[in-house]
């Protein structure tokens, strides 16, 4: 199984560093986890019905989830629907966002390990509560399926970087989609809110948070303390996207799935600073100047950038797993 060095990232420039070196990840090969899937022949009989209980069954091994994923994909996953996304209703409330100022050292003495710089953190302060109307947000990220009917309607002539020869692995269909850039996405939500009819688009960042971490603003979507069966992360050791679903213990209070982890999610807000706080000219910002937040963390990324305070964007290098998911106005809902 894949060994993952966690302390030789201190004080690194993730940035200069080559990507598996910033993974911790020796040049030479690896056997991550999951490089085989002996559990497919349990279930490559079932139907796509109890496929997708199978994935999102907390009970079942990981590798088991994967297997039923995979076999899923195969079978086509009724889970995902491009006409039908699973939208998830968030209620109206009070959310409480950004990170507190004396937690800071905390958060950055448990990261530096991951390279993480101590201004990455404060980029998160200071929390404060911001109220947020009611909307719906999808219950998955958009999969590779579902941004294949979009290219294929719209001759859209972008595709995702790592579709090689400009195609997906079938056994990938309900994997999410990364390597897009924010503008495809913004063109996506568009597309299909004229396909169907309803008022899709991208969250806000304060949606996006305030639906992963809830009423309490809490550091990951099943709570305060790091659980690392919840999230596809580098620590997981796949080193590949799951099929959307695949961590039920990473489930939020709202529903929503895989909004820790598997890949990172661009929201519609530019980076700024919040009210009290002060403008980070990191490399983000040193390269992008005002660049689309994006949260969530990935499967090739260590835990802290899961974390649902932590603020990201889409640095232009392979590294950078960068998808989308779904919000929708709802009929009560209105600038949060």
């Amino acid at each position: 199984m894949t060994r993952i060095a966690h302390t030789d990232l201190v004080d690194a420039d993730i940035n200069a560093l080559t990507d598996r070196a910033a993974m911790g990840l020796p040049e030479g090969y690896v056997e991550p986890r999951a490089e085989r899937l002996d559990c497919y022949t349990q279930v490559a009989g079932h139907s796509a019905a109890e496929l997708a209980a199978l994935v999102e069954d907390p009970a079942l091994t990981l590798e088991h989830r994967l297997a039923a994923g995979t076999a899923l994909a195969l079978a086509g996953d009724p889970r995902t629907r491009w006409d039908a996304p699973q939208m998830l209703p968030v209620p109206a409330g009070q959310a409480l966002i950004g990170t507190p100022v004396d937690e800071v050292d905390e958060l950055h003495a448990d990261a530096a390990r991951f390279g993480v710089q101590r201004s990455w953190v404060e980029k998160e302060c200071p929390r404060h509560a911001r109220p947020v109307a009611a909307f719906a947000l999808a219950r998955y990220p958009v999969t590779n399926a579902e941004f294949a009917v979009f290219l294929k309607d719209t001759g859209h002539p972008e595709l995702p970087s790592n579709w090689h020869y400009g195609r997906f692995d079938p056994a990938t269909a309900n994997h999410p989609v990364y390597t897009v850039t924010a503008e495809a996405a913004d063109r996506y939500a568009l597309w299909l809110a004229r396909r169907t009819g309803r008022r899709f688009r991208l969250p806000t960042e304060q949606e996006w948070e305030y639906a992963a971490g809830g009423p309490e603003g809490l550091r990951h979507p099943w709570g305060r303390t790091w659980n690392p069966l919840a999230a596809n992360t580098l620590e997981t050791g796949l080193l590949m996207a799951s099929p959307v679903g695949a961590f039920p213990d990473g489930r939020s209070w709202c529903g929503a799935l895989d909004m820790a982890g598997n890949v990172e999610e661009y929201t519609s807000s530019t980076y700024g600073p919040y009210p009290g706080g002060t403008l980070v000219r990191d490399d983000l910002y040193l390269r992008l100047g005002a660049y689309r937040i994006a949260r969530g963390g990935a499967f090739n990324r260590f835990r802290d950038l899961a974390r649902c305070q932590r603020r990201h964007g889409p640095y232009p290098r392979s590294l950078y797993a960068m998808g989308f998911r779904l919000a929708e106005d709802t009929d009560t809902s209105g600038e949060g």
